[in-house]
């Protein structure tokens, strides 16, 4: 279906393939557009956890296929042997259950935690169809209407909170976890739409940002020259282009 990339070890070759064959799956899109499908990629990633990426673009006929390995037929998807976990969230605790410190250890942020990453899940509506992810361009927004600003509002209480109440600089406290994972395809957005927020909120992001996985999702994104015309022209109805710094497209 697609090209494997094992992503946790860089020296995995040495391994051999009946051990390529006995880790997670991942399955993606596209780096430059797929938030859901960055959110368990940046969790496996950070927590330092094997896996072997599948990447499948937007629009090619290989979504078919994929039909037969996720019953939805979207991405992201975790395979474990013979199981398939096919939702970001539910693929972090599945992940919680064979591993230490997909959340955080202390009850109170692990709550916490919780409740963020499904609020990030299921909510932030404005934000996610106003500021679609495309790591590699900048954006002006044409305007930011009152259930934006109510979302960016939300997003920088939220985000506050978790800082102050837990020490930092993650959200659940001293380590990465599954909670700022949720909000990692966030901070891309604050970065390619230019949005203000207060320097607490601000200060995260970038600290997301500037994470070693972050870095490498981010460069990947860059360097597809894929383009998906429906992400595309909803960026555009959005805003305007102030900068593309992605490798040129292929051609037509």
């Amino acid at each position: 279906m697609s090209a494997r990339h094992p992503v946790a070890s860089r020296d995995h070759e040495a391994y051999g393939f009946d051990i390529l064959r006995a880790m997670y799956e991942l399955y993606i899109a596209n780096k430059n557009y797929s938030s859901w499908s960055l959110r368990p990629w940046v969790l496996l990633r950070e927590r330092e956890i094997p896996f072997v990426e599948h990447l499948l673009r937007f629009g090619d006929s290989q979504w078919s296929d994929y039909r037969k390995i996720s019953p939805t037929g979207k991405v992201p998807c975790l395979i474990d042997g013979s199981t398939a976990v096919w939702d970001s969230l539910a693929i972090a605790e599945y992940l919680a259950e064979r591993h230490a410190g997909i959340w955080p250890a202390d009850a109170a942020a692990r709550a916490f935690a919780r409740c963020a990453a499904a609020e990030m899940h299921s909510g932030f509506v404005a934000l996610r169809n106003r500021c679609s992810m495309s790591c590699g361009i900048r954006v002006r927004l044409h305007d930011i209407p009152p259930e934006l600003a109510a979302d960016i509002a939300r997003l920088e209480t939220l985000w506050t909170d978790g800082l102050n109440r837990f020490g930092g600089p993650f959200l659940g406290g001293g380590t990465f976890t599954a909670v700022d994972a949720f909000f990692a395809p966030v901070a891309f957005r604050v970065q390619t739409y230019g949005i203000a927020l207060t320097p607490a909120a601000a200060a995260y992001a970038t600290r997301l940002l500037k994470l070693r996985s972050m870095q490498e999702w981010y460069a990947a994104g860059l360097a597809e020259r894929f383009r998906d015309e429906p992400h595309e022209q909803e960026i555009l109805q959005a805003g305007s282009l102030i900068q593309d710094l992605r490798a040129p497209p292929l051609p037509v």
